[in-house]
């Protein structure tokens, strides 16, 4: 790729470039928006849910029925990450009368801070902040296929222990007590996203976003002050920070290792190996559909 090349091809609002110049990762198809995966059992761009009234650019809660959770944002950050406090984020949508400089249209809006795409010593590929990012900054979204439990489970079974595992679950646990379970695959379809790596002292975390249905967005945030230069992560098991190694959750006695890939993040924490996700695995009960 020629220096200076815009690895989304015009896709996002601010151009994202590759290091070393001349290099690029394996080909990919880029999108700054999740799609619709090969199963089409989820579309995330269908729009369902109803807009909002307000005027152009005064959405306040509790007026904005898109707010009734309470504000999203201050000054164009999470105030989650500010206020230490979460809770369901609703944006608003397609529908809404609020104009597009309303205040809580934010991850929506996509890619707006420079970013970059670089070799790593022992991760592949990465991604590196080329400016300042200020704490609960929206960074980027980790887009991809939205798949069906049983695709998402077809596509790890088919994985060798060589293959790089991008796909992600992201469960939500509802006050009926059901869970709420998302399936995001990056490895053919994706954005910038799909570079980050895994660090068990991350500098972001991820986010569920609503904007038009309940397929959110999985959007990443700056959980602190963030410098130039500094490359960019996320705990890919959900948590904020994993627990020293003793701590984690340990694999049955005499399972294979397969699945198991050692964790290079480096930090005084780093508990030895990625975060692992037995539910997408071969099991003695294998996925629905699955070949026996």
């Amino acid at each position: 790729m020629a220096a200076g090349a815009d690895l989304s091809r015009g896709l996002e609002p601010v151009a994202v470039a590759v290091a070393p110049p001349g290099e690029a990762p394996p080909a990919f198809q880029y999108s700054p928006d999740s799609v619709a995966g090969a199963d089409g059992e989820v579309d995330p761009t269908e729009v369902s849910f109803p807009g909002c009234s307000c005027p152009s650019g005064s959405c306040l809660p509790p007026a904005c029925s898109c707010l009734r959770h309470g504000a999203n944002y201050s000054d164009s950050r999470l105030r989650a990450a500010q206020e230490g406090s979460s809770g369901p984020v609703f944006e608003c949508n397609a529908l809404c009368r609020c104009g597009e400089s309303c205040q809580n249209r934010l991850v929506q809006r996509g890619l707006q801070l420079r970013l970059e795409v670089f070799r790593t010593e022992r991760k592949g590929w990465g991604l590196r902040t080329l400016q300042h990012i200020a704490q609960g900054s929206f960074v980027c979204e980790y887009a991809g296929e939205v798949l069906g439990f049983q695709e998402a489970c077809r596509r790890v079974q088919a994985q060798t222990p060589q293959d790089s595992n991008y796909l992600i679950v992201v469960r939500e646990h509802l006050h009926s007590g059901g869970v709420l379970e998302t399936f995001v695959d990056p490895s053919q379809v994706g954005n910038v996203g799909r570079f980050l790596n895994h660090s068990c002292e991350p500098n972001l975390f991820m986010v569920p976003v609503r904007v038009d249905s309940m397929v959110p967005r999985l959007a990443l945030f700056a959980a602190t002050e963030i410098a130039a230069g500094e490359e960019l992560s996320y705990d890919y098991s959900g948590r904020f920070h994993n627990p020293p190694s003793s701590d984690r959750e340990q694999k049955p006695s005499g399972e294979a290792e397969g699945p198991r890939k050692p964790c290079y993040c480096g930090s005084p924490t780093c508990a030895s190996f990625l975060p692992w996700d037995s539910s997408l695995f071969p099991t003695p009960e294998p996925c629905p559909g699955s070949s026996p």
